[in-house]
């Protein structure tokens, strides 16, 4: 029975929507290398307001506004030097009629509204400054111009105040949230708990021992660990025989371990086709779906995982993730669509008829190079850079034709 690509997502969501659901939470430190591109489980409140305190936006004086308001560049002000405000210091308290000289970051002192630039002073340049506890403040700024009340002044809590939203339940943490969630004092946080899979190739002829006639390595494995690794998945892999009793076992076994098994191989229309053989009696779907390439596929509902069935060949196994596992996966983690860009066909391209394709192509001087079909060509799946979609119905692109592109292997 074929079956059309959005059918088989629609059944692949449903199959996967509860599993996904079901993840529960755990607590990571804000430090953790963990926590990059997790998502959190619960909305994340600031402890701290962002700034903390209010503070300078630039080196130069604080002062009070008040006692600058009558100077010209024919009459400046000339106010003795308080105690220096350096970042991290305590607070200071700054006297009438006096400047403070302070630093980028370094808290207002009290009693100061605006800061003056050291550069727009008369000197340009600090005198020789001391700090509070340190000795005693000698020499005096000069100014020419009035400074108004708040200028270069980041108020305390300006970007966010305490105790509100930092993230919202299911916000991705980038690194710039990361941020965020660290300034305004939240060191843990609840995220979702990774997804668990299984990898599971399958086949007699999978062996590391190249001398063996008949045998190839198990490219599969490698790849798709490597793939899982973008979408924050907790990853395993097995190699299991043809044989459908010992791999029943063997995916019984795992059903307790993961949240979901995916099998790669073996649901194709010939005699030894293993997964097909194992999971038909447990409620297993087969089909094939109206794509090439990657037309077989499989599912099934396990009582403690699902189950999804991709075809062996490296091509189809990996189009086969990107088409159906990656959309949900992408959902899942909050993540970005992939970016998509139209080019101009270098050649002409066909396509059958009844058949969604996707091809892999490459992309150079601002034309796209379609690429072999094959489900074979690891080496051309490598130094693919785009995918390019042609859906059921159309048979024939021409060179110059402009077609979308979705980038790949970046």
């Amino acid at each position: 029975m074929t079956c059309t690509l959005e059918k088989h997502r629609a059944e692949l969501e449903a199959l996967l929507s509860p599993v996904f659901s079901s993840l529960t939470s755990e607590v990571l430190s804000t430090d953790s290398h963990e926590v990059l591109d997790r998502v959190l489980s619960e909305d994340v409140y600031a402890l701290l307001p962002i700034p903390a305190f209010t503070n300078s936006q630039m080196d130069g004086y604080a002062a009070r506004s008040s006692d600058l308001a009558q100077a010209t560049a024919g009459s400046p002000v000339t106010l003795p030097l308080g105690f220096t405000a350096a970042a991290g210091d305590p607070q200071i308290s700054l006297a009438a009629g006096t400047v403070s000289p302070v630093m980028t970051g370094a808290m207002i002192p009290d009693g100061a509204d605006t800061v003056i630039p050291v550069e727009e002073s008369a000197a340009g340049r600090f005198p020789e400054l001391v700090r509070a506890n340190q000795g005693t403040p000698t020499g005096h700024a000069e100014f020419t111009a009035p400074s108004e009340p708040g200028r270069f002044i980041r108020p305390a809590g300006v970007d966010l105040e305490a105790g509100a939203l930092v993230a919202k339940a299911g916000t991705r943490l980038t690194p710039t949230m990361i941020a965020a969630l660290v300034s305004s004092g939240v060191r843990e946080v609840p995220v979702r708990r990774a997804l668990k899979v299984a990898v599971c190739t399958t086949g007699d002829e999978l062996s590391d021992d190249h001398r063996t006639q008949g045998q190839i390595p198990d490219s599969n494995s490698p790849m798709l660990v490597a793939w899982f690794s973008r979408y924050q998945v907790q990853v395993r892999t097995l190699q299991l025989p043809d044989d459908p009793q010992r791999f029943a076992l063997a995916i019984d076994a795992l059903q307790e371990q993961v949240d979901l098994i995916l099998t790669v191989g073996g649901i194709s229309a010939g005699a030894y086709e293993v997964v097909r053989q194992a999971l038909s009696p447990l409620g297993g779907t087969f089909h094939h779906v109206a794509i090439q390439p990657g037309g077989p596929q499989g599912f099934a509902q396990l009582p403690q995982a699902a189950v999804l069935c991709f075809p062996g060949n490296p091509v189809s196994a990996l189009l086969s993730a990107e088409l159906f596992l990656a959309p949900l996966l992408r959902k899942l983690n909050a993540l970005p669509e992939p970016l998509s860009q139209q080019y101009s066909l270098a050649a002409d391209v066909t396509s059958p008829e009844h058949k969604h394709q996707v091809r892999r192509a490459v992309i150079r001087d601002g034309l796209v190079e379609i690429l072999d079909p094959g489900s074979h060509l690891v080496h051309d799946l490598a130094r693919a850079d785009a995918l390019v979609h042609i859906p059921v119905g159309v048979s024939q692109l021409s060179t110059g034709q402009q077609i979308e592109t979705w980038s790949m292997n970046v």
